[in-house]
């Protein structure tokens, strides 16, 4: 039964010092496939060094929108460069760009200077007609009314969904996935809980955002993509259906949507 985990950042050498033994322990839970999203141009070397190197990792390139004070202009032209000159359907082909969208959550944080970075990254993957990976906090309505002004028409998968039901339907007509992560584990995030449950099961993925976000098992700890079969069980639990019915869809999907070779 193997699992697609749609975003790790496995590349984070402080919590993944032994990044081999994480890796194992992944694969022997059942992960498969790891989709390892950028957070700053910093990381990107690494993450497509790694995503070059071993079997089943992929690369997400892009500029996270909180860490703004780490982001400069010739990054989004690097990020551009990045994208051009990978070969399509080559090892170092990025799936998508991401993670990349907006933060409201938290309110120190330039709203504006969010928006351009979104935008621009919005027409660097809409030339390169590759998926986005979207991080969205207290900002879904913005993120979809910007989707819908740029006509991006490539898809992808909405990372770590904490919107509501009717938000995941509008995101589902644009082409995207749901992603859906450890927070279903805890009993008191309810409305995630009830999202996930009536979703249909065309529009799911699963993920762990590892190190963050660990399921109510490993609460306090820091996060592994080994812990991925527990964040499934979870949502097959809520959905009442065996877990290899959810593993099964919620694979293809993550393949369909980020075009993943079987």
């Amino acid at each position: 039964m193997e699992v697609i985990d749609t975003h790790c950042h496995l590349d984070m050498k402080a919590h993944f010092q032994q990044f081999e033994r994480a890796l194992a322990e992944a694969r022997a839970a059942g992960v498969g496939k790891f989709i390892i999203p950028g957070i700053t141009q910093a990381g990107w070397p690494r993450l497509m060094e790694l995503c070059r190197q071993e079997q089943g990792l992929f690369a997400a390139p892009g500029l996270h929108p909180l860490y703004l004070a780490h982001h400069r202009p010739r990054h989004l032209e690097e990020l551009e460069e990045l994208v051009r000159e990978s070969q399509p359907g080559g090892s170092s082909r990025p799936v998508a760009i991401g993670e990349i969208g907006l933060d409201y959550y938290v309110d120190s944080v330039d709203r504006i200077a969010q928006q351009q970075l979104f935008e621009q990254q919005l027409k660097i993957a809409a030339a390169a007609r590759l998926p986005i990976l979207l991080h969205v906090r207290k900002a879904h309505d913005q993120v979809l009314a910007t989707l819908r002004r740029k006509h991006f028409a490539h898809g992808g998968i909405v990372h770590a969904f904490s919107g509501s039901l009717q938000q995941a339907g509008h995101f589902i007509k644009l082409g995207f996935a749901i992603g859906i992560c450890g927070t279903i584990t805890y009993d008191r995030a309810r409305r995630i809980r009830k999202v996930a449950s009536e979703l249909p099961r065309e529009a799911l993925v699963v993920e762990t955002d590892a190190p963050d976000i660990p399921p109510a098992s490993h609460w306090g700890e820091s996060n592994h993509p080994a812990y991925l079969p527990e964040v499934l069980e979870a949502l097959a639990a809520l959905r009442g259906e065996p877990s290899e019915v959810t593993a099964h869809y919620t694979t293809a999907n993550a393949k369909r949507v980020l075009g993943l070779p079987d």
